[in-house]
């Protein structure tokens, strides 16, 4: 990955970890980033898996959407075993 990428990836799972602590309450800037990179990684995994093909018109929204289901998913985890 080139340095460009990285930091619109840091920046996607910000937003996506944001996304995901608005729906499911929680916060801090840390929190955001490792629940949306995690979720980037899971979303992009999960959606997938069950045939959920997701376009929305531009790259960087559906990266941040995917992360975000992601990180809905990863929360919602982490809480169950919590």
């Amino acid at each position: 990955m080139q340095p460009a990428q990285i930091v619109v990836t840091i920046i996607a799972g910000i937003v996506a970890g944001w996304l995901a602590s608005f729906v499911l309450g929680g916060g801090g800037l840390i929190k955001y980033l490792i629940w949306g990179l995690l979720g980037s990684a899971v979303g992009g995994f999960l959606l997938p898996l069950v045939g959920i093909k997701l376009d929305l018109g531009h790259p960087l929204l559906t990266q941040i959407v995917t992360a975000a289901i992601g990180a809905v998913v990863v929360v919602l985890i982490a809480r169950l075993i919590a």
